[in-house]
Order: structure tokens, then C-alpha cells, then sequence
């Protein structure tokens, strides 16, 4: 199987950060926005909380389009949010880490980088609607319940032609 390569990637290595906060300002590239979104900035802080833990905390802004679910119109969004990551030895996900970082996700460290363009285009992915809708798009059920003015009218109309 092979690795795939992130939409989003910046490595930054391990032996770059010390116990001062690592600071870095991320922008998608325009090759880079037609695979995630149209637009996609970041502030990122890396920095150890020990010699093995290492947190990340970012705030991202995108703009993005996304199919609607009923219609496939396109639906133009837009999404800011904060997020905070843990990083360390994969034995160290059991151990206590400190209850500040309690809300925080761990993510086990794998090799000498770590990768946070990517950590910031999987928290814009589970920031997304997850069923975008555009503002015009109505469902047969809707509809019918628009011209009746009541859902239960509609049911009671579905079921008079089967008493007959």
C-alpha cells in the first residue's frame, strides 16, 4: 500500500523546536486550493510540553465550495475555528499528560516531522458541513408539506386514498 500525499503538507522537524513557542503563518497555494478550498489560512504554535510531548495549537480560516446534497448546486461556505493537538510516543497516549490538554487529540509521533499543514487540512475537513444544503434546495417532503401547510395534513391526504 502505498502513502498518500498530503493535499496540504508543511514538515516542520523536530530538532527545530526547543522549549520556545515555534510560530508559523501557513497559506494554501493555488494548486493547493483546488484540492482543498478556494481559500485556506493558519496560524500555527508548535512547542514541547517535555522532551517527548510536543502540542500544537492552530487557528485556521478557509473559504470552500461543496455540493449540495439535495439539488448538487454548489453551496459557497465559509468556516474559522481553533483546534489543539498532542504529539508524542504512542506509549504516552495511556499516560496522563496534563489536564490542560485533557480536550486535546493525541497523535502518535512518527519519524522526525511533524506535519502541520496536514494536521490543520484534517481539522478544516471535520469543520465542514456535513450535509451542505443550498438555500433554495427543498425536498418532495417539504414541498408538499409548503402547499398544505402542515406535515400531518400531508400524511393524512397520503392515507384517505387507501380508506377509499
Amino acid at each position: 500500500m502505498t502513502d498518500a500525499i498530503p493535499e496540504f503538507s508543511r514538515l516542520v522537524p523536530l530538532a527545530r523546536l526547543g522549549f520556545a513557542p515555534f510560530r508559523q503563518q501557513i497559506d494554501a497555494t493555488p494548486s493547493e486550493c483546488e484540492k482543498l478550498c478556494h481559500r485556506l489560512s493558519a496560524a500555527v504554535e508548535l512547542r514541547r510540553q517535555s522532551r517527548e510531548i510536543i502540542v500544537l495549537e492552530a487557528a485556521f480560516e478557509a473559504e470552500f465550495v461543496q455540493s449540495c446534497v439535495v439539488t448538487l448546486e454548489p453551496v459557497a461556505g465559509s468556516v474559522a475555528d481553533r483546534f489543539m493537538l498532542v504529539y508524542g510516543p504512542a506509549e504516552a497516549e495511556q499516560q496522563e499528560i496534563g489536564s490542560q490538554l485533557d480536550e486535546a487529540a493525541f497523535e502518535p509521533l512518527n519519524g522526525d516531522m511533524i506535519d502541520i499543514g496536514e494536521a490543520v487540512a484534517q481539522e478544516l475537513s471535520l469543520s465542514l458541513p456535513a450535509f451542505p444544503r443550498h438555500p433554495d434546495a427543498k425536498t418532495d417532503a417539504e414541498t408538499i408539506a409548503q402547499s398544505t401547510g402542515s406535515p400531518l395534513i400531508s400524511l393524512a391526504r397520503l392515507k384517505q386514498p387507501m380508506e377509499s
